[in-house]
């Protein structure tokens, strides 16, 4: 039985349906009873616990062959990320009780990286867990490719897509969430020991610039990206009903720059099949005008 956490989203959604489609069998770890009905009727067994009790946590995470991980996104933290800080060593006291045979946990790229920003948060998550006493892989994604899902409407509505990351032409690692659970699901199904670091990009660098060039080529008209200044950030995220942009920008900066990046070395390289293209053409049909 492995216990999945988050599987109401689309990384923990998409490791419980390909370990369902193995055959293998699934414990859904939801929050909400009332979104059980649909992953109870695919078969799994269901838990229910929030990501802040342990005890709870424990109970969903107990007699399991493997446990995926993950934490809630966090994009507007309090200073120091007292709201990770609680779920992480909830987390782990859970997965320490339960002592599950393996744990997969959903990191991110630049989860080494010494300077502060948003991505700290799963920095601190990987230490802590590090000392657990099961074997641990911690999957290091790169960045969503489903975050473009923001580009879409300004794309079909004004062709114009503000950017963040920048310069436009610079390619980065991207990955699709498909992507990411399948290779959860196929960590959670191997044997190892001790601790495994697994980086996970798709299969070419992405720039700005090239998902401006699918979008156009999906809604069929002229699309292009435009730089947001750097000092406008701050204003702007905070007309967002941000109250701690800081981090955030941190972020932003860090993959700008290039020190948000792979760790390499003795790290585990990994390449998805999902290209840019077939998750835009996704993200274009949810948003189509009714």
């Amino acid at each position: 039985m492995f216990a999945i956490m988050g599987v109401t989203g689309q990384v923990g959604g998409a490791v419980a349906r390909t370990l369902l489609a193995a055959g293998q069998p699934v414990r859904a770890v939801l929050r909400d009873a009332g979104k059980a009905a649909a992953w109870a009727a695919q078969g799994c067994d269901i838990a229910l616990a929030d990501v802040t009790d342990a005890a709870a946590l424990a109970a969903a995470f107990a007699g399991a062959d493997g446990v995926f991980v993950m934490l809630p996104p966090l994009f507007d933290p309090a200073p120091g990320f007292p709201e990770a800080r609680a779920m992480i060593t909830a987390l782990r006291t859970a997965l320490a009780a339960a002592h599950p045979a393996k744990v997969v946990c959903l990191s991110t790229i630049g989860a080494q990286a010494t300077q502060p920003n948003l991505l700290s948060q799963l920095g601190v998550m990987e230490r802590e867990f590090s000392t657990l006493p099961m074997p641990a892989a911690f999957l290091r994604a790169a960045w969503f490719l489903e975050n473009a899902a923001w580009d879409v409407a300004p794309a079909r509505e004004t062709g114009v897509i503000p950017s963040f990351l920048q310069p436009l032409d610079r390619k980065l690692p991207m990955v699709a969430t498909a992507d990411i659970g399948r290779v959860a699901a196929e960590l959670l199904q191997q044997t190892w020991s001790g601790r495994r670091i697994v980086e996970l990009e798709g299969p070419r660098r992405i720039s700005p610039d090239d998902i401006a060039g699918v979008l156009a080529g999906l809604l069929g008209k002229p699309v292009r990206m435009a730089v947001v200044p750097r000092d406008a950030w701050a204003g702007l995220f905070a007309a967002q009903g941000m109250h701690n942009p800081t981090p955030r920008m941190q972020m932003l900066d860090g993959f700008n720059a290039g020190w948000i990046s792979f760790a390499g070395g003795a790290a585990e390289s990994r390449q998805g099949t999902v290209d840019a293209e077939t998750v835009l053409r996704g993200l274009v049909a949810r948003a189509a005008p009714s």
